[in-house]
């Protein structure tokens, strides 16, 4: 291995051992010595990210991943000014719906998902409850997410995160803005809704992942709210962005996501009711099982029974 390939995988491994939640779990001496055997023949640093990814995987995280220059362009440089899939409408129950999809790239790009839904979210404004439909949410960026929904949140502690030394850091929401460890992340102008305390239906599935999963995890133990659909994905974790010399990319999952409650997550989040859509419905639609058994809900809950009774004098 020549001494350039050394240094670029040594910095990467000391990275892993240094930072990953998984670091007082695997023997790194072991894994050292078998990464650097795969590597021994590596030129340059392109020909280590193969085993770095091996290596990555390894940790047993499923949540870690390695991107070369070229996709780390593609994924973390693009910019999206439009977003299908994050859309926010009045249902003529009295229940608001809004829907958030994935989301990564550049400021410009979180600037324009957080006006966007935030748009949805005044759409619904007044609702005597809220459905919010993360089954498309894949994850990303989770901060423009908590400064969309943050309205719907509420003041106060929404969860946080705990590394593998067991120190931890918050999630809250103040004034419908999100802030970590007490300090705002940006889009400090969000326009309060009438009933900050309503009720809120929490709709998952499978491909609720990342990011998604740590908006979940910001509503458990969040007063009148239920969750309904399928398990999610499975990594309600947190990773950190570390940029490498040649603009190569290492996500290294660093955190376990952790409720307001202080109940720690890495698996798949279960929903109180189990719900399977069928697959021929429409995710939002009047087929829609999952979105029809949260509204049952919602119907039952003091504000909505009051709403409703309105609607139908």
């Amino acid at each position: 291995m020549s001494p350039g390939a050394r240094t670029y995988l040594t910095k990467v491994l000391d990275l892993m051992e240094q930072q990953s939640v998984m670091r007082h779990r695997v023997d790194w001496a072991q894994l050292r010595r078998r990464v650097l055997e795969q590597a021994h023949g590596a030129r340059t640093a392109s020909d280590t990210y193969g085993v770095i990814a091996w290596a990555l995987n390894s940790l047993g995280d499923g949540h870690s991943f390695f991107l070369d220059p070229q996709q780390s362009g593609a994924r973390l440089g693009a910019t999206t000014l439009s977003f299908e899939g994050l859309t926010g409408r009045a249902l003529e129950d009295g229940l608001g719906y809004v829907s958030l999809p994935q989301v990564q790239g550049t400021q410009q790009t979180y600037d324009a998902y957080v006006r966007q839904g935030r748009a949805a979210v005044a759409t619904a404004d007044g609702a005597c409850g809220w459905i919010v439909d993360l089954r498309d949410d894949r994850g990303g960026n989770m901060w423009p997410m908590l400064a969309v929904l943050g309205p719907v949140l509420g003041d106060g502690p929404a969860g946080g995160f705990v590394d593998a030394d067991g120190n931890r850091s918050t999630w809250s929401i103040q004034h419908g803005n999100a802030y970590a460890d007490g300090e705002p992340v940006g889009w400090t102008d969000s326009e309060p809704i009438t009933r900050s305390a309503a009720p809120v239906a929490v709709l998952t599935g499978h491909r609720t992942g990342s990011s998604g999963e740590a908006v979940a995890v910001a509503f458990r133990g969040r007063a009148d709210t239920r969750f309904f659909g399928e398990p999610t994905y499975g990594v309600p974790t947190g990773n950190m962005v570390y940029h490498l010399s040649d603009g190569a990319t290492l996500v290294l999952t660093t955190a376990d996501d952790v409720d307001r409650a202080g109940r720690t997550y890495n698996a798949p989040i279960r929903p109180d009711e189990e719900v399977v859509n069928d697959p021929a419905a429409a995710v939002g639609g009047d087929r829609d099982r999952v979105l029809a058994a949260a509204r049952a809900w919602l119907h039952q809950q003091p504000g909505c029974q009051r709403s409703r009774g309105s609607q139908a004098g």
